[in-house]
């Protein structure tokens, strides 16, 4: 079996025809995954005894006869800062380096109940902070596709594995863009849903109102399936809707002929040549199909960047104020008093990204300022929101870049924060409306670098978003 070209469609058909057991294509994918893993560094740890167990649990429904799922034996990877019970959750942190959870996930749980196989966690960004997924206390990943590259954060590692073939779907999570920039930049699709399609319960809070669960797939039915199985509504997270969850799959073969798409002006600002010339060779495949192309204006977007990042660092000052050495997180032992042992406990435990962030947080929630900048912050939000609204009033769906550039080099931008923080700029409107948003690969630059679409649409409309990107895939394919 060719582990590095598997799809979900292809595991099943598999098992189906007898080729392999759950078991055979576990043992053989964690053999495969451990042996390229030292190149990229995606995977943090593997967990075999559990990957094992779960693959015998599928091998005895299908010698029974019984529906194993929709991901039976299907090699999976999580993000580490999603928990997994008697596996360790580091969320790439030395504050967590042992840190072993006593419960999953809901999307873990769903995602085994399912059939799917964890075969271990993805490195990510220190608490899912960075664009880069160079803050990783354990090492930056590599971008399978160019190995002096970054693979895109925070959920580099979720997209580097299924970029490399070392797992056929990831789970990662997106709260300015961390799914969809390492999505584009690996050239695989990946998927941020509505705010509340999927539950939060177990994922590590960064930024509470903003964070999401999400999927990565090396094709559009894949990361639909996925999706399909980790959505729904859990009575653990509060947040998580009410709305039903249908069959995303049914949408992909649909076509978006007679569909309004539309381009936001704003988003083709400052971006390179070369990734530019690729949104839009796909937009004309997408008008050759029948869709019909209009300019849209989203004039609150020159702020986006800058209210994002002051309400993500002020829920991150508050979120990350738990960790401070007197639960479940590694202890400084150089502190003779309480506030000591906080004090060199997070000096040590936190990184200068996660650091940095936090004390820009605390300084827009502190006295005097809560207006100046988080409230002020929280109505910008409302007028990015508010055209979105307007926008889907007259299209469909919007479609957009997902990063100003691709794939740039490791080390490149690390020592100047607002550069980083620039390539969340086409990414982060999403999140901050909280509606559906994936990237789709699109082609390459001259250098082999891929490039991803990037395609919005209104809350809870994933069926049409999926529409898109299916009628795109299987015309370019």
């Amino acid at each position: 079996m060719e582990i590095a070209n598997l799809t979900i469609e292809k595991v099943r058909q598999g098992l189906a025809a007898r080729e392999f057991s759950a078991l055979e294509l576990t043992q053989e994918a964690l053999r495969y995954a451990q042996a390229e893993n030292p190149a990229t560094n995606a995977y943090l740890h593997f967990c075999p005894e559990r990957a094992e167990a779960r693959a015998r649990a599928v091998d005895g429904k299908l010698a029974r006869g019984e529906d194993a799922g929709p991901l039976a034996g299907v090699p999976v990877a999580v993000k580490d800062v999603i928990v997994t019970k008697g596996v360790r959750t580091t969320c790439g942190s030395r504050l967590l380096e042992h840190y072993v959870p006593p419960y999953d996930a809901t999307a873990v749980q769903r995602l085994e109940d399912a059939g799917g196989i964890i075969l271990g966690k993805a490195n990510c960004d220190e608490f899912a902070m960075g664009s880069s997924n160079e803050n990783s206390a354990f090492g930056p990943v590599r971008n399978p596709v160019a190995l002096d590259r970054v693979p895109g954060g925070s959920s580099g590692g979720s997209a580097a594995v299924v970029a490399q073939g070392t797992a056929v779907v990831s789970l990662g999570s997106d709260t300015g863009g961390s799914i969809r920039q390492p999505a584009s930049f690996c050239g695989v699709v990946g998927v941020t849903p509505t705010y509340g399609r999927v539950s939060r319960y177990g994922l590590t809070a960064f930024a509470s109102s903003l964070d999401h669960i999400g999927p990565f797939g090396r094709n559009v039915h894949d990361a639909a399936v996925l999706l399909k199985t980790v959505a729904g509504r859990d009575d653990y997270d509060a947040t998580s809707a009410f709305a039903p969850v249908p069959d995303y799959t049914a949408e992909l073969d649909r076509g978006v002929a007679g569909m309004t798409i539309g381009l936001p002006k704003e988003y083709f600002a400052g971006l390179a040549n070369e990734s530019g010339d690729l949104i839009h060779q796909a937009v004309k495949v997408l008008e050759s199909l029948g869709a019909r192309i209009v300019e849209v204006s989203l004039p609150a977007t020159e702020w986006a960047i800058s209210c994002y990042y002051i309400i993500c660092t002020a829920e991150a000052s508050s979120n990350l104020a738990r960790y401070d050495g007197v639960r479940y997180t590694t202890r400084s032992d150089e502190a003779s008093s309480l506030v000591g042992m906080y004090r060199s406990t997070r000096g040590e435990g936190f990184g200068a990204e996660c650091k940095r962030r936090i004390m820009l947080g605390t300084y827009v929630l502190s006295h005097g300022y809560y207006d100046a900048y988080y409230l002020k912050a929280q109505k910008v939000r409302a007028l990015i929101a508010r055209d979105f609204e307007n926008a889907f009033q007259t299209v469909d769906a919007l479609v957009a870049p997902v990063s100003p550039f691709p794939a740039f080099k490791l080390g490149e931008k690390m020592a100047d924060p607002m550069a980083m923080y620039l390539a969340d700029i086409y990414t982060v409107t999403g999140d901050l409306a909280g509606i559906p948003c994936m990237s789709v690969p699109c082609g390459k630059t001259a250098e082999g670098l891929p490039v991803g679409m990037q395609i919005l649409i209104r809350h809870f409309d994933e069926p049409g978003m999926f529409r898109v990107a299916g009628a795109y895939e299987r015309a370019v394919r």
